[in-house]
């Protein structure tokens, strides 16, 4: 059959249902698509269907074996891929300069009984077309051949930039890893990789005609290196051929990798690499430190030559139109502090150090444009003149993007703390480390790129959304994954599908399918969102037998399935509806399933009884009023595990034990963290709250109620050069009646670690601390 018999064969008849509201729910793909239609039947796919390259274009065939080798490796389905057809029921990809969608990501695809057919007019939507396949191909756990429905399917994105930023300083990951990221980018349509590759605390890219990046810059001394699973040195650099490996691993596929070089600040490891860069002349070492740094570039001719010829290199490895300058972060005081600096301001005529830092991006968006290319830059680059063409990444909330576009400039929407992966999923107690406050599931799928106050004309700068992961606390892929994961699938439906289109129970219940994709890929992803919380009556469990006990998830969505026993729960476990009343003690247990059986979540468990009630994890307790800083951090900086983490508030000490119930109550007893205060906080460091200590290394106080309450313990801490980093405090609490609530300061002096509360138990006279 030719190919114009055989793409007539596969049209699809005009009274296809026009969308899929009219039908059954959507298949489970992610993104969801512009438009689904249906009709009656399906086509079988087996071993035996042929995917034909009807174009018998190179990049077409590349797409068709790239289709072969997910559905061989997910679903072990090894489809053939041939050049012609013997026979029309066959998987036909076509590129089509006449093809119905004119978008060059767009495509259709159509399903009938007779064979499947997706034409595009380019080479980007026949891929993303096949994308969309290769779920219709995997819609199960089942392995083997595969009945997809009939269907037509017209589709394309919404948004030009659909991004995922990933920072490989402050953790690096390997280029293995890395192309996984990229990967699952791919299946969800995603098709910009904004790579972050300088920083204080490392510069990760090789620039051959600056060796000493690569020397010093790359590397940093750990904080205790060589003990508490700290390496000796940390760090390394991507070379320029591994470099080249990803950029044409990502345009394979129809990703564009756009690099980040920070400036003029987060220098120092620049600085440190060649001191001439900087502006007191000093080399500092690369930071081990978190946070904002004071290091800046210097503004001189000597500088400016050292970042063009940085550039160049840089825009020989990544022919991306853009190029990413930072622009964020920028504290101006070593340019306020210096004469030099100064007098280059005003011979200028530039008014102050904003002025000077639009100066600086300027100069750097006029080398880009003579060479062909485009700078971006975080939303700090509007504080002073900036580049008429420049694009600015909007991640200070959504108002940069505002004011960028009123001034005629293009925007990416990545506000913080919306679409910061880094961001905890949750709140449980055993979420892994990332900062507060929580950006969830819902969150993300809520998030709008277009600001409600654009009207048509500016909304059509808005070129789309990215997600940033920074990783200060993801030093491994296990890491990156937890936190990346679905929360990318929520991303993939704001980049791609139509506004009006977007549901949030559907895509629940599309979510299912798509978890176990990623079982089957071995992505580490988080099942957060659905993860079971198991909580009663805390006051009325102390004090009486029985209690309410309630279960729910954080999505609202899923079938809860328990156990009272603490045998792990199964789809024939009882199914959890209303409160339960229950009698302690007891082991509860609870997973999470779809409607179907299919898991949505791994068991959580709780044990209930008066020790367990009257043990509380740091990570559930609350600061103390006053200030909302919190984060969630590992034992170390570098070390690899995924636990345990503390929560700790790097400006004030303080945490809240809930109101408990004190008749009886004769002991606290404190399993106490010491971590290292790692954090550059710039101006902000005078934010951070000193107070008097009676021990020559600070204590533990414990107030009755409120914060300035009477002190009912003073328990003083270690000798930290002598002491393990974990330690445990016990002490008497005088008789009290009734219910109360408890403050724990740590008065530790505050240019000496951080100490955080692993676990606070409260004991009768007669008992002993339990292991945890």
């Amino acid at each position: 059959m030719n190919l114009v018999r055989l793409v007539a064969h596969l049209g699809f008849c005009a009274a296809v249902a026009p969308a899929f509201a009219m039908a059954a729910p959507p298949p489970p793909l992610i993104p969801l698509p512009a438009q689904i239609g249906y009709a009656d039947g399906a086509f079988h796919v087996d071993t035996h269907t042929p995917v034909v390259v009807a174009d018998h274009n190179a990049s077409t065939r590349r797409t068709a074996d790239y289709l072969v080798g997910l559905t061989g490796n997910e679903r072990g389905l090894h489809l053939q891929v041939k050049e012609h057809a013997a026979s029309p029921k066959s998987i036909v990809l076509l590129r089509d300069p006449q093809a119905a969608v004119a978008d060059p990501e767009g495509y259709t695809l159509d399903v009938t009984p007779q064979g499947i057919r997706i034409s595009a007019r380019d080479d980007a939507g026949l891929f993303y077309g096949t994308m969309t396949l290769a779920q219709l191909l995997t819609p199960d756990e089942n392995h083997g051949a595969v009945s997809v429905p009939a269907m037509h399917i017209v589709d394309r994105p919404r948004f030009v930039w659909r991004g995922l930023m990933l920072d490989s300083v402050r953790h690096m990951q390997s280029v293995a890893e890395i192309e996984t990221v990229l990967d699952q980018m791919a299946r969800h349509k995603l098709n910009t990789f904004h790579w972050h590759l300088a920083d204080d605390q490392g510069w990760r890219i090789e620039i051959k005609r600056y060796p000493e990046l690569m020397r010093i810059g790359a590397w940093r001394t750990p904080i205790n290196a060589g003990h508490d699973g700290q390496p000796l040195r940390y760090g390394g650099f991507y070379t320029q051929d591994q470099i080249r490996q990803i950029v044409a691993y990502a345009a394979a596929r129809y990703i564009t990798v756009v690099p980040e070089i920070d400036m003029p600040g987060h220098a120092q490891a620049a600085v440190a690499s060649y001191p001439y860069l900087g502006v007191t002349g000093q080399r500092p070492a690369v930071s081990e430190d978190w946070g904002v740094h004071p290091y800046l570039y210097n503004v001189d001719d000597a500088t400016f030559a050292f970042i063009d010829r940085v550039f160049d290199e840089v825009m020989a490895l990544f022919p991306s139109r853009y190029i990413h300058v930072g622009g964020d972060e920028a504290v101006k005081d070593q340019w306020k502090a210096s004469p030099t600096v100064q007098a280059k301001m005003h011979a200028l005529g530039l008014k102050n150090e904003d002025a000077l830092q639009g100066w600086f991006i300027s100069r750097l968006g006029s080398y880009l444009s003579a060479h062909g290319r485009r700078l971006i830059g975080w939303d700090e680059i509007l504080e002073g003149a900036v580049p008429a063409n420049a694009t600015v990444m909007s991640w200070r909330g959504v108002q940069g993007a505002i004011d960028a576009v009123k001034q005629g400039h293009d925007v990416v929407l990545s506000p913080s703390p919306d679409l910061y992966l880094d961001q905890l999923q949750s709140a449980r107690a055993d979420e892994n480390a990332g900062r507060m406050p929580v950006s969830d599931l819902a969150n993300v799928y809520a998030f709008e790129p277009v600001p409600k106050v654009l009207d048509a004309t500016q909304a059509a700068h808005v070129l789309g959304a990215q997600a940033n992961l920074w990783t200060e606390h993801m030093p491994t892929i296990a890491h990156v994954e937890h936190a990346i994961f679905p929360r990318l699938d929520a991303l993939s439906e704001v980049d791609w599908s139509p506004a009006g289109a977007r549901d949030w129970r559907g895509f629940l219940a599309r979510l299912p399918v798509q978890f176990a994709r990623y079982r089957k890929q071995q992505i580490g992803y988080a099942d957060s969102a659905f993860a079971a919380d198991i909580t009663v009556d805390r006051m009325a469990a102390l004090t009486r037998i029985a209690s309410s006990l309630t279960i729910t998830n954080q999505a609202g969505s899923g079938d809860l399935h328990y156990t009272l026993d603490g045998s792990v729960p199964t789809v024939t476990s009882p199914l959890y509806r209303t409160p339960l009343t229950v009698k302690l003690p007891l082991t509860v247990r609870v997973a999470s399933f779809s409607r179907s059986g299919m898991p949505l979540a791994s068991s959580r468990q709780r044990v209930l009884d008066r020790a367990s009630l009257l043990s509380v994890s740091g990570n559930d307790m609350p600061n103390c009023p006053g200030s909302d800083f919190r984060l969630r951090v590992q034992p170390m900086p570098d070390v690899t595990s995924l636990s345990p983490n503390y929560s700790i508030n790097v400006f004030d000490s303080c945490q809240l034990y809930p109101a408990t119930p004190m008749d009886g109550i004769a002991r606290i007893h404190v399993d106490g963290v010491q971590l290292p205060r790692n954090y550059q906080l710039a101006h902000d460091a005078k934010l951070v709250v000193s107070r008097p200590h009676s021990t020559p290394f600070g204590e533990l106080v414990v107030h009755q109620d409120r914060c300035d309450g009477a002190v009912l313990a003073t328990l003083p801490l270690p000798d930290p050069a002598r002491s393990t980093r974990r330690f445990a405090l016990d002490g008497a609490l005088p008789a009290a009646h009734g219910s109360h609530a408890l403050c724990l300061i740590y008065t530790a002096p505050i240019d000496g670690d951080l100490y955080a509360l692993d676990r606070v138990s409260l004991l009768g006279e007669e008992k002993t601390p339990s292991v945890h």
